[in-house]
């Protein structure tokens, strides 16, 4: 088997608070090789963006990393701060995040930020740089690259400032990228044209993708695999085809009931009863048991089973075996 790119185990991501502390990520494991998307799903407040900012390092203090690994190529980087964490972004991992404008400086030039992007990262010439901006511009679809790498982010419609922040990610030619929400802000339209982009330009050089959405029409056509989180754990990991259309979790096979697909011919769409419960007020046993249509005895007591990677199991004692959403 390849490598992973980027191999996570047992990370936990803790924020102490007056009341006691948080644990946002718990005990979350799973690998992305190379080339691959990752999707990673779940409500708001699951811990999805939590666990990407833990990897890029950029965690608000006081959250922090409490517990577990993350290696990037083998090497292990949730021990690195300051100067050696800001030399691997960019160089080793790229970030798209929602709001594009949050990535770009309005004040600078889009090629002059492209450029300042390589020069740090990279051991070419200015005049080189220059070069592969405009070549990166043309890469990710902006018409007349030559002449729009001077102008400013506040110039570019929304979709295509998305462009630039992925031409921006990639251009250091990084070998992870965290996409966060990349589509939530853009038209349905311009939304299958980012992902289509992405998926491409990752595969054509080896990149490993963790995409982070809440969008399941997202996961299904962008994502090799998926995994499911609740209330900041794993819930489910798996290819993507299965865990959607016949899912082992509880939780998962909710959220596919009620996307408007699975719900058809009926008159609502189906929910999941109640909602994820607060960190400081997580039940007893397995996180998910009171909204549960299948709990039992043994989920009000005990947490769920761990998952070990590449499994394709769920967290759960009782998982669904012959259920099926589409």
């Amino acid at each position: 088997m390849t490598d992973p790119v980027l191999s996570i185990r047992d990370l936990t991501v803790e924020i102490p608070t007056r009341h006691g502390v948080l644990r946002p990520v718990n005990g979350v494991s799973y690998d992305i090789a190379p080339g691959e998307v990752l999707g990673v799903v779940g409500e708001s407040g699951a811990g999805k963006s939590m666990a990407g900012n833990a990897v890029i390092g950029l965690l608000s203090p006081p959250a922090h990393v409490s517990g577990g690994e993350i290696h990037v190529n083998g090497a292990r980087i949730d021990t690195l701060t300051g100067e050696a964490m800001r030399r691997l972004r960019g160089k080793e991992i790229g970030m798209v995040f929602q709001d594009p404008l949050t990535s770009l400086n309005p004040l600078l030039r889009i090629g002059d930020q492209l450029t300042e992007t390589m020069l740090a990262h990279l051991d070419i010439s200015r005049a080189e740089a220059s070069k592969r901006a405009v070549a990166a511009l043309e890469e990710v679809g902006i018409p007349g690259a030559s002449e729009r790498v001077d102008s400013f982010p506040h110039e570019f419609s929304g979709g295509m400032r998305q462009r630039v922040v992925i031409a921006l990610a990639l251009c250091a030619e990084p070998s992870l990228i965290i996409a966060d929400e990349p589509t939530t802000a853009l038209d349905v339209s311009v939304q299958a044209q980012i992902i289509a982009l992405l998926k491409k330009l990752c595969r054509e050089r080896g990149t490993a993708v963790m995409l982070i959405t809440h969008d399941m029409g997202v996961i299904a056509e962008a994502a090799d695999r998926v995994a499911v989180m609740y209330a900041g754990q794993l819930a489910e990991l798996g290819p993507v085809r299965e865990v959607l259309t016949r899912p082992h979790h509880p939780y998962t096979h909710g959220l596919m009931g009620s996307t408007p697909l699975a719900s058809r011919g009926r008159d609502r769409l189906h929910q999941i009863p109640g909602a994820m419960p607060r960190l400081d007020a997580l039940p007893e046993g397995c996180a998910f048991h009171p909204r549960c249509p299948n709990s039992q005895s043994r989920c009000q007591t005990s947490p769920g089973p761990r998952i070990a990677d590449g499994d394709g199991r769920a967290a759960c004692w009782f998982p669904l075996k012959q259920e099926a959403v589409a």
